[in-house]
């Protein structure tokens, strides 16, 4: 059948135009579910949307579609066009530079986490299936006069539509767009090309860019060095934790059972620097906040665990959530996942119970002042139930599959909080490993990189931009546990930080100066505004 079809040029570059302007559905309908058509005037305007995504497309395809280029270019645009719109329509992701960079910075078990039936079944339908239809379009030979004047007409013609709709409804527009700036992001493929341009140009001038030192000038304040006792902090990095779902935070339901026995401090009033890990980990330790963070910058400059090395502190990094973003390249770090341990381990992803193997061990070896970061795998989606070990299962039914969208509500809410419980299991035996050292002043903080969503208003999973992302993707738990050695050595009023934590506005940009400030690291980069316990010393 394919065989018979036939065209010339300009009918190949309309029916092009109209296949791109359809892959759009998406925003069109989301258009329309803003302008709420009911006048006359709504109505006009409702519809000049296509048409003028129409009338974009056929500009675009007769100016630049090349005869031997366009239909590879075509099948190209066609196949990202369809993931970009399944992770939209799926997920309600915004796809953008940071998505690209969460894109590229991945690793193996979160793309195969991503990889189901749906996603190959909606690739075929609305990629491969189109394409295959452009390609077997046989496009008539025309004399390359005519091909050029149908193209101006076509192009003079488009551009009219174009003026004539921004004429008459120059204000809708102009309102529709101020109001909703992200919407924009939803014409595919001009999304990813674009986000994938400006993640590939960050990425050149990074990987250019000379390392910046900061603060070489750090050193041990007067107090830590007054210590009889060597001072560890550890400070545990979660994954896509939101607050709403913590009880030390007012959820009804009971997800932080081993933590409410042992007299942490809750911060009610903590966001993140972004939505995903990518940007949330180099931003939290660049020392930059988050108005002011520049991703370029943060990739060759220096982070906190440069800084406390500098300080003499020692610093060990132990991951198991597919990287550090560059937070730990110029320290000591491990990989978990590389110690293959039967028990917790399968096909290179580990339950967070890695992060606590031979803990002990380097707790009862420390000879020196000393900081330890735990990033956890957490409640990394969408496969939630694997997060968990089975005596983790409490709340059921659960959603065992990666693809959440089919679940219950109910089914994924169970399955999300057995992961909550299962950190809560974490963190609570690793302040249980802190409080057997009376003989070291310790403490341990704990807070997620980002939270996440869990289908509330269509959303799934996180990377929604953080102007416009829900709280559910930007509140994150953040806590404190600190021994009565710490406290006492480092003169730590515990009512004023109780009090902090239920009232103040806190957030990731508090990170860098609070762990150089719990530390008593003294340097020109450190902010006595920015650290949660500078208040609270006596």
């Amino acid at each position: 059948m394919f065989n018979k079809l036939q065209c010339n040029d300009s009918q190949f570059t309309l029916f092009s135009a109209l296949i791109f302007t359809l892959i759009n559905s998406l925003f069109i309908a989301r258009c329309w579910a803003i302008i709420h058509p009911g006048s006359l005037h709504t109505m006009l305007f409702a519809l000049s949307i296509p048409l003028v995504l129409f009338s974009a497309w056929t500009i675009i395809f007769s100016l630049f579609a090349l005869p031997w280029l366009r239909k590879p270019l075509l099948v190209l645009l066609l196949v990202g066009s369809a993931a970009s719109n399944y992770f939209m329509f799926t997920y309600g992701a915004v796809i953008d530079r940071n998505m690209m960079l969460n894109i590229f910075d991945t690793n193996t078990q979160e793309v195969t986490a991503l990889l189901t039936p749906q996603l190959f079944v909606w690739l075929g339908l609305t990629g491969v299936v189109p394409a295959a239809l452009l390609c077997a379009i046989k496009i008539r030979k025309e004399r390359w006069w005519s091909v050029l004047l149908l193209r101006g007409l076509m192009v003079i013609s488009a551009i009219m539509v174009i003026l004539l709709s921004a004429s008459t409804l120059y204000k809708d527009y102009a309102s529709l767009f101020r109001n909703n700036k992200e919407i924009v992001k939803m014409v595919t493929p001009p999304n990813y090309v674009t986000g994938f341009i400006q993640f590939a140009h960050k990425q050149i001038a990074g990987n250019t860019s000379q390392l910046i030192r900061q603060g070489e000038d750090a050193t041990k304040g007067a107090l830590i060095r007054s210590q009889s006792k060597k001072t560890v902090v550890i400070l545990v990095l979660g994954e896509a934790s939101r607050a709403q779902d913590y009880s030390l935070g007012g959820y009804t339901r009971e997800t932080n059972p081993e933590l409410s026995k042992r007299d942490v401090i809750w911060f009610n009033h903590a966001t993140s620097c972004g939505t995903e890990t990518a940007v949330s980990v180099p931003c939290m330790f660049s020392g930059m906040t988050r108005s002011q963070y520049d991703a370029d910058l943060a990739h060759h400059r220096e982070g906190l665990m440069d800084v406390l090395a500098h300080g003499g502190i020692n610093v060990l990094w132990r991951e198991n959530d597919g990287g550090c973003k560059g937070a730990c390249t110029r320290i000591p770090h491990t990989d978990m996942t590389k110690w293959n341990l039967n028990d917790v381990c399968h096909d290179g992803i580990c339950l967070d119970d890695a992060e606590l193997y031979r803990l002990p061990n380097i707790l009862d070896g420390i000879q020196h002042d000393t900081v330890i970061v735990l990033h956890l795998m957490g409640s990394h989606g969408p496969a939630y139930y694997e997060r968990y070990p089975p005596k983790m299962r409490r709340f059921t039914p659960t959603c065992d599959t990666n693809q959440i969208q089919d679940c219950t509500r109910e089914a994924l809410i169970n399955t999300y909080d057995n992961s909550i419980l299962y950190t809560d299991d974490i963190v609570s035996r690793t302040i249980d490993m802190l409080k057997q050292h009376t003989d070291m002043n310790t403490a341990l903080v704990y807070l997620s990189d980002h939270g996440e969503s869990l289908g509330e208003n269509g959303i799934y999973l996180h990377g929604t931009p953080w102007l416009i992302a829900p709280d559910q993707q930007t509140h994150i738990p953040l806590l404190f546990w600190l021994s009565d050695n710490y406290s006492q050595g480092f003169h730590i009023n515990r009512q004023c930080l109780q009090q902090k934590g239920k009232n103040d506005e806190v957030s990731q940009d508090n990170l860098f100066s609070t762990l150089l400030g719990m530390m008593d690291i003294r340097t020109h980069v450190y902010q006595q505004g920015l650290d949660l316990l500078a208040t609270c010393r006596q």
